[in-house]
């Protein structure tokens, strides 16, 4: 009776179970993507598509300071875009959902060591399709101080915002925005992690326009620009995880 009862435990245990979907095989053979894929789609289907564009220049210039702009505007309904970077300490750069925006963001990231840099965007159907290549770096980027605080000069300009907007041929919005922030990771001895979180971006109605959950592998002094559908004044506002909120305005 008790094997049997052990049996019964396994099966209902079984059919009460969803077997999660293996992610397809890596195109870059990058060591983490198994990882990766598990902890950031779960069961969503995955498929690697070139209508993700991830445009970044062949060689890291300067692994603290790495320019990389993700387009998306191929794709139907796009619900959010993921950038991150394989075999970065913190592989995550920028969550962002653009509500009432296209799929089109750049930005800069710090760079570990050699790495692939991807985007994960997922279409309103569930699905996530994933585009990004391979770059050299010498390293450190994440592990190094920033320069602000090299210099000591971070909290004389903490907070300081500038921004710009242009209207595209097509009537939608470029917008630039940019943060004085030391974006520091937490991995350099003495300097515990603090860094720029969350950026929410408004038209003039109040609607949002789009979001961005944003992690320490965001470049120091974060600068992202966005394609929105919306023209005339728009709002934005920048928080840090001290809680310190950084609010700017785009005038037409």
């Amino acid at each position: 009776m008790r094997m049997k009862a052990e049996l019964t435990i396994v099966a209902v245990f079984m059919m009460g179970s969803t077997p999660a979907l293996a992610a397809p095989a890596d195109p870059l053979h990058s060591p983490m993507w198994d990882h990766h894929a598990a902890r950031l789609f779960g069961t969503d289907a995955v498929v690697f598509d070139d209508r993700v564009t991830v445009r970044i220049p062949e060689i890291a210039e300067n692994q603290r300071v790495f320019p990389v702009t993700v387009d998306a505007r191929a794709l139907p309904d796009v619900r959010r875009i993921v950038l991150f970077a394989d075999l970065n300490p913190i592989p995550v750069a920028v969550d962002y959902a653009p509500t009432g925006a296209e799929p089109f963001l750049a930005t800069r990231i710090k760079l570990d060591q050699r790495t692939p840099v991807r985007a994960a965007v997922q279409t309103g159907d569930g699905i996530w399709h994933v585009g990004g290549s391979w770059i050299d770096a010498a390293g450190g980027g994440c592990s190094a101080p920033p320069v602000s605080r090299v210099k000591g000069d971070w909290a004389d300009h903490l907070g300081e915002v500038r921004a710009g907007q242009w209207i595209e041929k097509t009537g939608e919005t470029r917008l630039r925005m940019a943060f004085r922030h030391p974006m520091d990771t937490g991995l350099v001895e003495n300097i515990p992690a603090y860094n720029i979180e969350r950026l929410t971006i408004r038209d003039a109605a109040g609607k949002p326009l789009g979001q961005m959950q944003i992690f320490g592998s965001v470049a120091e002094d974060p600068a992202f620009t966005v394609v929105v559908k919306a023209t005339g004044t728009i709002s934005f506002e920048a928080r840090d995880s001290a809680g310190l909120q950084f609010p700017g305005k785009v005038a037409a």
